[in-house]
């Protein structure tokens, strides 16, 4: 009897716990194919138009490269202009035809037309577009009323969600993919703000600026790129967080206004979390601040390490730059800085990001390697700074420092280059060769193994090293 009773209970908690499974599983439809109809006339195929200048050689035949008489032949191509024709994707966000698309699939266009519903063809203008982040908004010329999409929150999309791209691939518009989420915050080095969703839903050239949609049919990323030439089942998308800040500027102001700090960062390594006795490798490290910036003006400094931003954790230098740019030109955050192994506080106001290009340092000659010494602990050899090195890298008057001028295969440094100038060791400024190898000395005779190495790369930008002796 007891037997009997003990399984019918295991049988009843059994049951229990397949029912709490089924209720907490999400459904996989069937079918995509009622969700697909309700999305597809809110996608759009875009189509642009430019000129292209060429030269066309009247010769029937070619020189081959190098020949002498290349060059000469060149001078008898006839310039000849022809109109391309590139396609992408996109998708309406409100009722007046308001469509977003990737900055690249309409950069340089002359004209643009828009598809809608596969067949109703309209013309289009920009209303604002941002290369940094690759995301454009279009208005299609029209007094109809049209189906828009919206936005969902990306920040909710996990790794293994079903997913829908929806697209113009090769100009076979309509078209209805499916996959999941394949990874998170992915960096591929196309723009400067990345943290793509990659997804294994087929994308292809064509894809582009077309919406990635979760099962609620709510935008959750912009398509970009594929790696490759066709679909390997790598796709990358936008996330709609990121892009809807960028959107919401553009169609306020037709372009982007973007905080600014005015710091440049580096990765915090395991050998400075060392030596500034922080518990793990995390933060931003302040390079250089630019002067007169915000971040100037609150009194963060070189050498500096952010931590928080905002109340947001700084985990790893990338994650900075994407949340600064995303705050309000104007506002007033609370950073918090690690200095001197102590954890502090700056307000500051922040600026707007302004468009600039870094300086390139002209290539120091002058190595002068007969008056180089050996830091046989580091396995480089060094000069003194001179006036001459100052003024034609533009640097500071009061620059004080040593030029590398070799550096073995083998040395802990050997990442550097020849012209880097060493300028503070162990937060103490380097005068001369003596005073680095006294800071190297007191090292190799106390408890700590690692320098903190500050140097001018050839772009005269401020770096950070840490570097173990022992």
């Amino acid at each position: 009897m007891f037997f009997k009773n003990l399984k019918i209970i295991l049988i009843v908690l059994y049951s229990v716990v397949l029912l709490n499974v089924s209720a907490s599983a999400k459904t996989v439809p069937d079918s995509f194919a009622d969700l697909a109809e309700k999305l597809m006339p809110s996608v759009v195929n875009i189509s642009t138009t430019q000129t292209i200048k060429t030269n066309v050689n009247p010769f029937p035949f070619q020189f081959p490269p190098g020949s002498p008489f290349e060059d000469m032949f060149k001078e008898f191509g006839t310039p000849k202009e022809r109109k391309a024709t590139f396609l992408g994707s996109g998708f309406i966000i409100n009722k007046k035809g308001i469509v977003v698309t990737n900055n690249h699939v309409i950069q340089d266009a002359e004209d643009i037309f828009v598809r809608v519903n596969g067949d109703q063809e309209y013309k289009a203008k920009v209303l604002g577009a941002d290369p940094l982040s690759d995301v454009a908004v279009l208005e299609i010329i029209s007094d109809h009323e049209f189906i828009p999409v919206k936005f969902g929150n990306s920040d909710k999309a996990r790794i293994g969600d079903w997913v829908i791209a929806i697209g113009n691939p090769f100009g076979l518009g309509g078209t209805v993919t499916t996959g999941i989420i394949s990874a998170r915050n992915r960096e591929i080095g196309l723009s400067r703000y990345e943290d793509y969703i990659q997804t294994d839903a087929s994308i292809n050239v064509g894809n582009s600026g077309g919406p990635l949609f979760n099962l609620n049919g709510d935008v959750i990323g912009i398509n970009t790129a594929i790696l490759g030439s066709g679909s390997i089942g790598i796709g990358f998308a936008i996330p709609s967080n990121s892009a809807s800040v960028v959107i919401d500027q553009l169609l306020e102001f037709g372009e982007t206004k973007r905080g600014w700090l005015g710091v440049r960062i580096q990765e915090v390594t395991k050998e400075i979390a060392d030596v500034e006795k922080l518990d793990k490798p995390k933060g931003a490290l302040v390079a250089s601040v630019s002067e007169g910036s915000p971040s100037d003006k609150a009194g963060i400094k070189s050498g500096d390490i952010i931590l928080e931003f905002d109340g947001k954790e700084i985990d790893t230098m990338r994650t900075l730059p994407k949340i600064v740019a995303k705050t309000k030109v104007g506002k007033s955050v609370i950073v918090k800085i690690w200095r001197n192994k102590k954890l502090i506080s700056k307000k500051v106001k922040l600026g707007r990001l302004e468009s600039s290009s870094d300086f390139k340092a002209e290539k120091n000659e002058d190595n002068r390697k007969l008056d180089s010494i050996r830091i046989d602990n580091l396995k480089i050899a060094v000069r003194e700074l001179t006036k001459n090195d100052i003024n034609k890298r533009k640097l500071p008057t009061e620059t004080k420092g040593l030029v590398i001028t070799s550096i073995d295969i083998d040395s802990p440094v050997n990442y550097l280059e020849v012209n880097n100038i060493i300028i503070e060791v162990q937060k103490k400024k380097i005068f001369s060769v003596k005073s680095l190898n006294d800071i190297i000395k007191n090292v190799l005779n106390s408890s700590e193994s690692t320098l903190l190495i500050v140097i001018y790369n050839n772009q005269n930008q401020r770096r950070y090293l840490g570097v173990k002796l022992k």
